[in-house]
């Protein structure tokens, strides 16, 4: 799935790049087409005229496309981080159950998390202690 959402996004990259040389090209027709009206050929102007007209629409529609098929992209790449959060969730969750049918019953999960908060604080109490103590000495010894 990776490959084809690699795949999609390189050839919208790709159109986008034909759309940016359509436009190119359209404002080389639009160029040579004022040339044409200064020098008084009204029908290769014209000619010209339809020319940057053709371009610049082939050039919208390039760009539309490849907005579409970068959306697709997307689409499909959510839909592969869902598959693998899907299966990684599944997974825990089976772990879980294990967990708690060996011999954890209720009581014995909830002493758990109680200590576990309980050091949990204590790490908080030495950490902001050592942070004081530390931003202290700086004070005194900055000059």
């Amino acid at each position: 799935m990776e490959n084809t959402v690699f795949n999609l996004k390189f050839l919208a990259k790709s159109l986008k790049k034909q759309s940016a040389r359509c436009k190119k090209d359209s404002t080389k027709e639009v160029n040579d087409m004022k040339k044409a009206i200064k020098s008084g050929d009204t029908e290769i102007a014209r000619i010209h005229a339809s020319n940057a007209i053709r371009k610049k629409n082939e050039g919208v529609n390039l760009l539309r496309l490849s907005s579409r098929i970068d959306a697709a992209a997307s689409r499909i790449d959510t839909a592969a981080k869902m598959q693998r959060v899907t299966t990684s969730m599944g997974r825990v969750v089976g772990e879980i159950d294990r967990a708690l049918q060996k011999n954890m019953g209720l009581d014995k999960v909830s002493q758990i998390m109680d200590t576990f908060e309980g050091q949990s604080e204590n790490l908080d109490l030495h950490t902001k202690y050592m942070e004081d103590s530390m931003n202290s000495t700086t004070t005194l010894t900055t000059p």
